[in-house]
């Protein structure tokens, strides 16, 4: 277990733990510094934040999780340290959620025509007070009995160039570190060998302003891990790890914390993050009675 994990998700956008029980989660396993980062939206930090402050010794990130389009792929960008009060990043993000769901209605169409039917307002119910994604559309197929599980809802149907896949507003990645940067963060190229010619991708972002690119991605095998730690080295980006947790019936994932990333890089991190300017959360203090179960 690493004590530091930088891409986790909760029930505000598409993992299925609250905010508070994925940080108490996360504390048991030995992690010492979170990130949450749901996609598009930062409505979990207060409630992850004060869940934190019992917990002696952890620190919460503020994080978010943005997708940008390129021609012929799609890839992630992480905003790590960035500053939730910032109004004009939310209210961007806020206009993101609500493309979410027009874009939800039109898989849910779409996989209609391909003689996958599901209840649209079952989607809106698993995703609950979350903006609707495409992992929510995945746990409706898998109940219907479409799929077997989640990957298969993405490699069937859901997946970028799939054939119930539907494009969102389109966000080029330069915005998406622009944006960041101006919310105070820094920027990660998150699961990099998801998205096609990822090495030229990293070298174009890393010259627009990119920080990071996470290295230790949760099931990456050593070599995998290697391979992108020489890229990330070669390009002057700070190399990061997280277990992208969401905790998706039939996911198969990492739990917060069961990455590769050695706790040396984790303190390398909070002291570069912090000589840029960036609000690095301190630890939570022992409080009287000990911390909850």
């Amino acid at each position: 277990m690493s004590r530091g994990d930088f891409h986790t998700h909760s029930t505000r956008s598409d993992g299925t733990l609250a905010p508070a029980e994925l940080v108490r989660l996360a504390w048991r396993n030995g992690v010492r510094v979170l990130a949450l980062t749901d996609h598009d939206t930062l409505e979990g930090i207060a409630e992850a934040r004060e869940a934190a402050a019992d917990l002696p010794g952890m620190r919460l990130v503020p994080g978010v999780e943005l997708s940008c389009d390129l021609p012929g792929t799609e890839l992630h960008i992480l905003g790590l340290f960035v500053d939730p009060e910032h109004a004009a990043f939310t209210a961007e993000l806020a206009r993101f959620r609500e493309g979410r769901v027009e874009r939800g209605r039109a898989i849910v169409g779409a996989l209609e025509r391909l003689g996958a039917p599901i209840d649209w307002r079952r989607v809106q119910e698993i995703a609950g007070d979350a903006s609707i994604g495409r992992p929510h559309i995945a746990q409706a197929l898998l109940e219907r009995g479409h799929v077997a599980s989640i990957r298969e809802a993405f490699d069937r149907f859901l997946a970028h160039g799939g054939p119930a896949y539907v494009g969102r507003d389109k966000l080029e990645p330069e915005q998406a570190l622009e944006m960041i940067a101006e919310a105070g963060g820094v920027s990660v190229f998150a699961h990099p060998s998801f998205s096609r010619d990822y090495p030229a991708i990293a070298g174009r972002l890393a010259a627009a302003g990119l920080f990071g690119m996470e290295v230790y991605y949760k099931d990456y095998a050593p070599e995998v891990v290697e391979e992108l730690r020489a890229l990330a080295l070669s390009l002057d980006l700070f190399p990061l790890g997280g277990s992208d947790y969401h905790a998706l019936a039939g996911e198969g994932g990492r739990e917060p914390g069961d990455i590769p990333l050695p706790d040396d890089v984790v303190e390398q991190l909070l002291d570069e993050v912090r000589r840029r300017g960036c609000r690095v959360p301190e630890p939570a203090l022992p409080r009287a009675g000990g911390p909850p179960p």
